[in-house]
């Protein structure tokens, strides 16, 4: 997992580069994760099914991260790790179905707040062998 955090005035931004596209949307979920989380130790006690769509790399990985900020606000679950993911491509359209563990978010106490992730800065590039992935988080 390689992601680290960028200078930015008034949010969060951060810079993930890994092997693969979907190594890159599991490294940007779990950079998610420790924005929130901080360092603290989340437990896999619960288990969840992820499927979202997008009509390009930009929104589905939006549509990825808002649905971990949905997940932590309405369904008291916040990620531990992501144990599968698959990203496949119809006509039109992207989809993804991940399988991601996590606990009940009421059992930790958290110190920040993601209000949205945005596309604000979003940068999606692949390369033979590497993904870049750039976005910033409202904080």
């Amino acid at each position: 997992m390689s992601f680290k955090f960028l200078p930015h005035t008034a949010d969060t931004k951060i810079l993930v580069e890994e092997k693969s596209i979907e190594k890159a949307f599991i490294t940007s979920a779990l950079a998610l994760k420790e924005v929130i989380a901080d360092k603290i130790k989340i437990k896999a006690k619960i288990k969840k099914e992820i499927n979202v769509k997008g009509k390009d790399r930009e929104s589905l990985l939006l549509e990825f991260l808002q649905e971990f900020l949905y997940l932590v606000d309405a369904k008291n679950f916040i990620l531990s790790e992501i144990t599968k993911l698959k990203i496949t491509q119809t006509k039109n359209k992207l989809s993804l179905h991940a399988t991601v563990v996590g606990d009940n978010s009421l059992n930790y106490k958290f110190t920040n707040e993601v209000k949205a992730a945005t596309y604000n800065d979003m940068l999606i590039k692949e390369e033979k062998n590497k993904t870049t992935i750039q976005f910033v988080l409202d904080v």
